[in-house]
């Protein structure tokens, strides 16, 4: 089984010229994919820049050319499943059949209260999620179809042009049995399982259906022995273990042997988040250390 690799870089504290730089730095260090939040703010953060996901993928699309693009994950309340069809539509042209469509059914309460979001309950919000990927595969065929959901409506709707590729990749992230796995078994083509939910894969990958696994990771790259206690305790303060689970931490043969146990597990795609938030020149050596390493 081939591993992948991707970055996580959340677009806070970051301006466009940094996160440019950094797509560009994950793709010629041999990364597979580079990935953005989808939020209106920094949730639990302080007030901050942050930049809109889409618009900044269109622009990372224009500025790469093989990295496959995407969100971990789009929060789907945000916009109309016709809406959101086109847009991934047009960045999937815009980047040659290069996006990933990550989609989560939006957990962040603060945010909706913050911006005056109207949203229904959990599982209100799960179900219009799945009503949405439904819609999505309708969209991206580009014939005419009418839709009867609970939660939307549509008559004669159709998505023109249709995307590059044959099928956009859904990437469905979280780790709730009732609400999310569900989701996945029907409509994923990946699993994404949440760091907070890892020491849990075991017990959820049986219901994932027929998608593959990918798995968020809080990373801590030392340069060397000396180096890691300072790495430790940046990984530990800057992405908290409830959040994000037990990290990874060593220098690069350390993270080798960590990731291929991660590996026996069943995860095929290991979306990194680096602890000094994606510095080019650690995605480099990672790509030389680790990734090369690996392939």
């Amino acid at each position: 089984m081939a591993m992948q690799f991707g970055v996580f870089v959340p677009q806070f504290h970051i301006d466009f010229d940094g996160m440019r730089t950094r797509a560009m730095a994950a793709e010629d260090a041999g990364f597979d994919s580079f990935w953005l939040m989808d939020h209106l703010y920094s949730p639990g953060g302080k007030p901050t820049d942050s930049l809109e996901s889409w618009t900044l993928l269109t622009a990372l699309a224009g500025a790469t050319s093989t990295i496959r693009l995407g969100h971990l994950v789009g929060c789907n309340p945000l916009r109309h499943p016709a809406l959101l069809a086109k847009m991934a539509a047009t960045v999937d042209n815009i980047s040659g059949g290069r996006l990933e469509l990550g989609l989560g059914w939006g957990s962040v309460e603060a945010e909706f209260d913050m911006f005056g979001i109207r949203v229904g309950s959990r599982r209100e919000r799960a179900e219009a999620l799945g009503e949405t990927l439904a819609i999505f595969r309708k969209m991206c065929a580009g014939e005419p179809f009418d839709y009867d959901g609970r939660h939307f409506r549509l008559r004669g709707a159709y998505g023109l042009p249709v995307p590059v590729q044959r099928r956009i990749p859904i990437h469905i992230g979280g780790g709730g049995k009732q609400l999310t796995m569900p989701l996945v078994a029907e409509h994923a083509d990946w699993w994404n399982c949440l760091g907070s939910a890892r020491h849990r894969i075991d017990e959820l990958a049986p219901l994932r259906g027929r998608a593959r696994i990918s798995a968020q990771y809080a990373v801590g790259f030392a340069h060397d022995i000396e180096q890691l206690p300072e790495v430790v305790a940046a990984t530990a303060r800057r992405m908290p273990e409830q959040s994000w689970g037990a990290p990874i931490v060593g220098t690069a043969d350390m993270l080798i042997d960590q990731l291929n146990a991660e590996r026996e597990r069943g995860v095929e795609l290991f979306v990194l988040r680096f602890h000094d938030f994606a510095e080019p020149e650690t995605l480099e050596r990672f790509g030389r250390d680790v990734i090369a390493q690996l392939s």
